[in-house]
């Protein structure tokens, strides 16, 4: 299969090198508006089936000539090229997976081509990151084994091995994106009743081996598109893992306007948008540099097995790969849309339309293949 892949940012890079070390893999390309920074990875992975090329994601003619050549397409960009890739893939007939992006309602608008899709003969699937995507995979595949599924709930955390003040964090993804989900309203399901809360809040303790005691609170677009797939559930919540006290201060920097990307302040006869100079306050603060982070997951998936009350609690817990110098966070996610993306070029999945990734993808053979990675993920059953 050939595969282009959208993007020569760290994720890109890792799903690259997953890709030329896949059996099945003939050809990868590496596209990014800078074409120096796509060639200095092929350098740096030195694979002959890698080559990197130069590509504007934002013009629809010269992306669709490009893509036309590939079977499918690793959009690794920001999430606001999302529509667009996947509208381009769809017209060129090329099948599409991205790393998800629910602020702004991007992959509602993603959905919305379902038909489109169809007609063209093409799999278009969004949301394939950790959270959303991972923890997508992992909720279908549980609920799959219940009779009838009750509640959902997720765990997800970015996180460095070791904290420093002020904020015990550092970033393994974009800080746009992680104010964007501090800010937002979170989407739940509880009591049946579709509903949203504040992000930040509702703090609660949790705990996973070597590490602890830890916080989870809500986060806005970690429940993606579960509430739409399963809207049958009594309980769906998602929240983000950190260490203790790091909701209480972003929760102060939120309530100060801080980070909204459309509050602006007059400075001096100009307008200034605090969130600009708070992200480049940031930005040499919470740089993970070539310190070792961890990524924690945790999902537990409720209901009526047989007549039982049943529940399958999937865990993983992800560490730094030294020896490539490939963070935590990368390793979990470039995976996941590597493996989702092969089985849609092997033919593993060969449904059409744009699907969820809880819908479409096959759970026991990706979670083996996440394990043939080195990305374990665990799964434990418990019944009343």
């Amino acid at each position: 299969m050939k595969i282009a892949i959208l993007g020569a940012g760290l994720m890109g890079k890792e799903a690259a090198r997953d890709l030329v070390n896949s059996s099945g893999v003939e050809k990868v390309a590496l596209a990014d508006i800078d074409l120096n920074r796509a060639e200095f990875i092929c350098k740096q992975l030195n694979a002959p089936a890698l080559k990197g090329y130069r590509v504007d994601a934002s013009d629809p003619t010269e992306l669709s000539a490009f893509i036309a050549d590939y079977d499918v397409v690793i959009n690794a960009l920001f999430y606001s090229f999302n529509e667009t890739v996947a509208a381009v893939a769809i017209e060129a007939g090329v099948h599409c997976v991205d790393l998800g992006g629910h602020i702004g309602n991007v992959t509602d608008q993603v959905l919305k081509k379902d038909n489109d899709a169809k007609r063209k003969g093409v799999t278009i699937i969004p949301d394939l990151g950790v959270a959303p995507g991972m923890i997508n995979i992992l909720s279908g595949h549980g609920i799959g084994k219940l009779d009838r599924a009750q509640s959902v709930k997720l765990y997800v955390g970015g996180i460095p091995m070791r904290p420093e003040s002020p904020l015990e964090y550092n970033h393994v993804f974009s800080m746009e994106g992680l104010l964007d989900h501090y800010t937002d309203p979170a989407s739940i399901i509880r009591n049946g009743s579709k509903d949203c809360i504040p992000s930040l809040s509702e703090i609660e303790k949790i705990y996973f081996d070597r590490f602890g005691p830890l916080e989870a609170f809500h986060t806005s677009g970690g429940t993606s598109t579960l509430s739409r797939s399963f809207p049958n559930l009594n309980t769906l919540e998602y929240k983000t893992i950190r260490y203790p006290g790091h909701a209480e201060k972003f929760k102060l920097l939120v309530d100060l306007n801080l980070t909204d990307k459309n509050y602006s302040v007059d400075v001096n006869g100009q307008r200034i948008n605090p969130r600009e100079v708070l992200l480049k306050t940031l930005e040499p603060i919470v740089d993970l540099k070539d310190k070792d982070d961890a990524v924690l997951l945790r999902v537990i998936v409720e209901g009526i097995r047989e007549g039982k009350s049943s529940a399958y609690t999937y865990e993983m817990i992800t560490m730094k790969d030294r020896e490539h110098d490939v963070t935590a966070m990368a390793r979990a996610t470039a995976n996941t849309i590597s493996v989702v993306a092969q089985m849609i070029g092997s033919g593993d999945i060969h449904k059409r339309g744009v699907c969820p990734p809880e819908q479409i993808v096959p759970g026991d053979s990706y979670i083996k293949a996440m394990g043939e990675r080195n990305v374990i993920i665990t799964e434990s059953v418990t019944e009343d």
